[in-house]
């Protein structure tokens, strides 16, 4: 018997759609979950916001206020994909409400933050699902049993990549994401996160790490509209500063003119070690000009690579053999019996998109949920990311290596 399950999204704007669409997909793409997500609530603080959402998605209730949700006792799971310094407040509350939580990246400014969340989520006895996707590409699962088996030898080195210039234009609004109260460490948090979970999904526990930062882009206008995504969004105009602003939970309302200064982080290059021993480089950027969600990873071996790049995503490179040099690389187009590809498609070589993997994401929740035991990314990975990005911001500020 499939069971009902209410569900809220708290934040709605592009990645609290994401979640919506993927409660709506997930049992056409995985009929036996034994759950049935319900959408029965929505929050936002834009004006409006949550009204359209409600209308458009189906939600039961729209509201303002987030906390309205954490008594609603329709509601047994709540996805968080408001900004980062609202994740600890929201998620601690909403766990020791009962409730299920699938929550966006980083899990708050700092590692404290997302430990507090995971100390509330196992003090209640809920499920807990975070938002690193990119682990669930099945291109990305191969590759980890590839490196599991052996088939690249011993892993010796990694390069993992994540460019963007999704804060390339000088006069992007200053919104959220580069202000440290908010947004915490910047690219760090936004594309970093991903790369450390990365990391430690293909080659194990990261053991020391030295980095260094940079913000080139130090000022911007702030907007005059409310935000959502990445998009880019018209700021003001570079008025005088000091101009009165309006604060949501989702960044700045009614701004004129006012310049501000960036506050965190739009590239960091880090140097890793792994415990296994092997090397690592992390390079994370939100100014590439020409790079647009340039996300991907290199991995050698003592006999042979893997090479996979998110914008080709059901592709990966495999070199594996014995010939060592000038030893040839296959495409291996991803296909039914890769990760969770055969739930989407039936044949190799049909694309997937970013969405799906979120789906997934979705599946492995519900899933959690119904079987009382995690299935995908936990907490604990939140944890461990967020300990990773600390680091290196203390490496950046002092220099010389970070013990994790």
């Amino acid at each position: 018997m499939v069971e009902s399950l209410g569900v809220a999204v708290v934040g709605f704007g592009w990645m609290g759609r994401v979640h919506s669409q993927a409660y709506a997909r997930v049992r056409h793409h995985f009929p036996d979950l034994p759950l049935r997500p319900r959408l029965v609530a929505v929050a936002d603080e834009v004006p409006g916001r949550a009204e359209q959402a409600a209308e458009q998605y189906g939600f039961a209730t729209a509201t303002r206020d987030w906390r309205e949700i954490v008594g609603d006792p329709r509601v047994g799971a709540v996805s968080i994909a408001a900004p980062n310094f609202l994740h600890r407040e929201i998620g601690t509350a909403m766990a020791k409400a009962g409730k299920h939580l699938w929550i966006e990246k980083p899990v708050g400014l700092t590692a404290a933050d997302a430990r507090a969340v995971a100390d509330a989520v196992a003090g209640a006895g809920v499920q807990g699902t975070v938002g690193f996707n990119y682990r669930n590409a099945p291109a990305v699962r191969h590759a980890r049993e590839l490196i599991a088996e052996g088939a690249v030898g011993r892993v010796t080195h990694v390069r993992i990549r994540l460019f963007s210039d999704y804060a390339a234009h000088p006069d992007a609004a200053l919104t959220w994401r580069y202000e440290r109260e908010r947004g915490g460490s910047g690219v760090l948090g936004d594309l970093a996160s991903h790369g450390v979970d990365l990391a430690r999904f293909l080659l194990g526990e990261i053991e020391a790490l030295v980095a260094d930062t940079a913000v080139f882009l130090t000022e911007r206008p702030r907007p005059t509209g409310a935000t959502t995504g990445h998009q880019r969004v018209a700021g003001g105009g570079r008025g005088p500063a000091g101009d009165a602003e309006t604060v949501t939970a989702v960044g700045v309302v009614g701004t004129v003119g006012a310049v501000g200064t960036v506050e965190n982080e739009d590239y960091v290059n880090c140097l890793l070690r792994f415990a296994s021993g092997a090397r690592g480089v992390l390079e994370a950027c939100r100014v590439s000009v020409g790079e647009q969600n340039a996300y991907g990873f290199e991995v050698h071996g003592t006999r042979g690579a893997l090479f996979w790049d998110f914008r080709r995503m059901g592709e990966l490179g495999v070199s594996s053999g014995t010939a060592y040099q000038d030893q040839p690389v296959s495409t291996v187009h991803v296909g039914p019996g890769h990760g969770e590809y055969a739930a989407f498609q039936p044949g190799a070589a049909n694309a997937m998109g970013y969405d799906d993997l979120k789906v997934i994401e979705a599946h492995g929740f519900l899933r959690s949920i119904a079987e009382g035991r995690a299935h995908g990314p936990t907490l604990a990975d939140a944890v461990r990311s967020g300990e990773a990005l600390d680091a290196m911001a203390r490496s950046a500020e002092r220099g010389g290596w970070v013990a994790l």
